[in-house]
């Protein structure tokens, strides 16, 4: 293998910044900070603005389309009832 061409493999912290959950996993990514885990590494760390920890799809707090009652479906309920079947 060529020398020099392959980019920094290494672990890396990836910490959600709104609710502080942190998970170690490999990257390339280039990072600027460092971090100290529970077990004594200390391991550079890359900010995520949202995780499947955060995130509305993932934690069940999403709202649904098809549960909030879209236009159509406001339509049927106010004038279903009234329709004339031909």
């Amino acid at each position: 293998m060529k020398e020099g061409i392959h980019p920094n493999y290494r672990e890396v912290v990836f910490m959600d910044m709104s609710n502080g959950f942190k998970f170690v996993t490999r990257s390339c990514v280039n990072t600027k900070e460092m971090t100290k885990l529970e077990d004594g590494r200390e391991l550079p760390v890359f900010k995520l603005d949202t995780s499947s920890e955060s995130h509305p799809f993932y934690t069940g707090t999403q709202k649904s389309v098809d549960n909030m009652g879209g236009r159509v479906e406001k339509f049927r309920n106010r004038f279903g009832k009234n329709a004339v079947a031909k």
